[in-house]
Parts: structure tokens; sequence; C-alpha cells
């Protein structure tokens, strides 16, 4: 029985019939003449489906001997229609095997060419596309990435932002790609702030590496994330997907990324590569250089975290997501049942950590007169971040004082701290170990 809605398939004899059979006044059939310039694309793609449904019926203990004689046949058909002696080159060796490295002898830095395989290969192969799920189960995206940058010739990342977190996942595949000759281009953006100085530092410094910044956030707001590897074999491979290079992002986070190889879908590989290199000409990405572009990059970002969350007089109710909500109530059954006061939230980049704190000093702080806060990070960013979100859930405009770069509080009873001034100063404060009830590390 044929289903109503859409189709793109090629009319065989089977499904012929079937249409032959429908009620022509009850039913309205649209099929167009396959398009030349897509014949042969159409054409291989059904003979595709056919050989294979065919070669899954041969069994017996010489299968992949009649598998191959019948390919070969198939090819000697190709041949002789086609008049093209070219077609004998492509018969298969009877062997039936799958060549997966050369590499000379001669030199070789390693010494055992099974090991340095087994560390270079990627576990879903060269040819067959996969999706990473971002969950425990399965190969994970940062062993993959690993052996992938191991294993290419030229690497292409085009991410949104870089944090240093996700470069220290692969830091010495890194160095070795690029101290072998590889050629590494990366495109990023100061958009929102989010990349890590130090780690477009640390890119710049490789051999062999070209980094390039849009600052233009306004208007050119770059939200990709995909990663390209070129092979000198043709065995090119791309990721694309919701991942930034940052820790959470490439290990255990919820995201999602599917794998394209030019062996199973050319035509997107080469249009990764063909709008990646658009984007390297285009003038809105600038060449980053150590020497002279850091301190601008820096401002930059700053520019960006001060813009991110702006000052706010009026407020509006808010309210934590069902996810949050969730967190909310288990530290709260921490704490009442099992007496539990020392407790750490797990949660993805940007699922919201710091509103989820906010929101349970609101609670704590409607349950007890006293609730005096220290939130800690390291980074003045996420401090300005932090006291802005907590502004915003407690409806107070006035709440907390910033301790960091310069910044001293007029009272200590809510403050936002850096590390490196708790450090430094810790010693001199005449405050009791229990003057605070609230204590957040970020």
């Amino acid at each position: 029985m044929i289903k109503d809605g859409l189709y793109e398939a090629l009319i065989n004899k089977v499904l012929n019939n079937r249409l032959e059979g429908l009620e022509k006044e009850q039913y309205h059939i649209n099929a167009v003449k396959i398009d030349k310039a897509e014949a042969s694309r159409v054409l291989s793609n059904y003979l595709i489906e056919v050989i294979h449904q065919g070669l899954n019926q041969i069994s017996g203990d010489d299968a992949i001997e009649k598998k191959i004689e019948l390919c070969n046949q198939i090819i000697f058909l190709l041949r002789d229609q086609l008049d093209d002696e070219d077609f004998e080159n492509d018969l298969i060796e009877t062997k039936g095997h799958i060549i997966t490295a050369i590499f000379k002898k001669l030199d070789a830095s390693f010494s055992s060419f099974a090991n340095y395989l087994k560390e270079i290969t990627p576990q879903s192969g060269l040819t067959q596309s996969e999706l990473f799920t971002g969950s425990n189960v399965g190969i994970s995206m940062e062993s993959e990435i690993k052996k992938e940058i191991l294993s290419a010739d030229q690497i292409c990342f085009l991410v949104s932002f870089i944090k240093w977190t996700g470069i220290r996942i692969f830091e010495n595949e890194l160095r070795e790609f690029t101290n072998r000759g590889g050629m590494l281009k990366v495109i990023t953006t100061s958009y929102m702030g989010a990349t890590d100085l130090k780690a477009i530092k640390f890119l710049a410094s490789l051999q062999n590496t070209q980094v390039k910044v849009s600052y233009n956030t306004k208007n050119e707001r770059l939200h990709a994330k995909s990663y390209l590897f070129l092979r000198e074999t043709g065995f090119h491979t791309g990721y694309i997907g919701s991942s930034n290079i940052s820790r959470s992002a490439l290990t255990n986070g919820l995201e999602w990324n599917i794998k394209l190889t030019t062996k199973e879908v050319p035509h997107i590989i080469d249009k990764f590569n063909k709008t990646f290199e658009t984007y390297w000409q285009d003038g809105e990405f600038e060449f980053f250089n150590q020497n002279t572009d850091v301190e601008k990059l820096a401002r930059a970002l700053r520019k960006e975290n001060s813009n991110l969350v702006p000052a706010q007089s009026t407020f509006f109710d808010i309210k934590p997501y069902h996810y949050q909500q969730e967190i909310l109530e288990k530290l709260e059954a921490e704490r009442k049942i099992h007496k539990r006061i020392r407790n750490l939230v797990v949660a993805a980049t940007g699922t919201g950590k710091t509103v989820i704190s906010a929101f349970d000093f609101k609670r704590y702080r409607q349950k007890y007169s006293r609730a005096k806060l220290l939130f800690v990070a390291h980074r003045k960013e996420i401090l300005q971040q932090a006291q802005s979100t907590f502004q915003g859930v407690l409806r107070d405009p006035n709440f907390g004082e910033l301790w960091v770069n310069g910044f001293e509080p007029t009272s200590y009873d809510c403050v936002f701290a850096s590390i490196q001034t708790l450090v430094n100063r810790i010693e001199l404060l005449n405050l009791s170990d229990t003057f605070y009830d609230f204590i957040i590390i970020d």
C-alpha cells in the first residue's frame, strides 16, 4: 500500500505497477523527469541500493569471493558497454583486502607501526558517517578528534568560541601535528566574550598555524561549530554540530555532532572546504598576531562581557527552567533529608549554573534573616555576569559588590571576589571563619 506524502524515488517496475493500480480520480500523482545534470547521481544511488540488496543474498564460506566476482562482472559490463578499457583498472583484487595505511619505513618516528596506527586511526573510520550525542555510550567526540588531528595533513577549525579547557584536551596532539608540518587554520570570534585569550595565544604560538578573528559581533555573529580534517590520501572528514572548543562540549555535554566523510558525501565536504576558504578570504576575519594583537583581542573580549548583561533598572519575573528547578529541588533534598551542606552542581556550558546558584541563594535568604554571601570565580568577567544575574533574580540593582582588579567592597556582606584577590588578601581580613553563610565557588 502506498502512503500519502512526499517522495523522491526513482520509478522502477514495482513502484510503477503500484502507481498504475491507484484510482487516478482519487489521487494526485506528481512525477518529474530526471534532470540531465543529476542523472548520474540519481541512477548510481539507485544502483547502490540494488547491488547492496543483491550482495546481501550471497552467503556461504566463499561469499566474499562470490561477491567480488559479481562486482567485477558489473565492472566488465561497464567496460564493454562504454568501450573503455580503463574500467579494468577498477577491478577488485580477489583477495578482498582493504588497505588502511601506507608509511615509509625509513626514518620513521615510531618503532611499532601497529601501535601507531591504533593511536591515529579514528574508531569510526574514514568512510562512514557517525553521530555523536555527547553521552558516555559509544565512541566519544574527544577521542575521535585526537585521532583525526594525528592522522590529518591540514586542519580547519571554524568555531564561535574557544576555551582553554577545550584546547587542553588535545594540546599535545596539536603540537605534534603542527611540529611535523601539518597546517592548522582557525577562524573564531570575540562574540559574547566567551573565547579565552589564553587559548588563542596558544594556538597562535604553534608552528604552521594561522588564526583569524571576527571582531564585528554586531553584524557578523559567527555561530558555527565545525572541524575539517584534510588528508593527502583524499580521505577527508568533517564534524559539524553544536560543540565549541570547550571541555564540557567535547566530553560529556549533551552536544550533537555529525561526522561526514568524502567517500559518503563528497559534495558536503567540498562545500565545507570552499565555504571555509570564503570566510578565510573575507576581510571581516582578521589575522591574529600574538606580538601585536593580544591587547586588541583582550579589549574586545572585555567589551563583549561588559555588554552581555546590561545594568537593569527594571526587572521582570524570572523563573528557573524545569531542569534548573529539578537541580534546586535536589539541592534542597540533600540539605534537608541528608544534612549535606557542601554541594556540587555539574551542568553543561550554557545551562545556567549561575542562575541556579542565584535562585538557591534567594531561597536561603527568604528563610534566614542573616544571609551573607561570598561568590568566588577566577575571572572578572564571570564575577560581573554573576553579580548582574543575582541582581536580576533578587530584583535588587544594588545587590553585592565586586572585589577584583582594583574594585574594593565597602562592606564584605555580599561580595563577588576573585580567587587571586582572596589568595593575596585573605590573611589581612578581620573576618571569622563563620562570617559567610553562603559560599559559592564557580
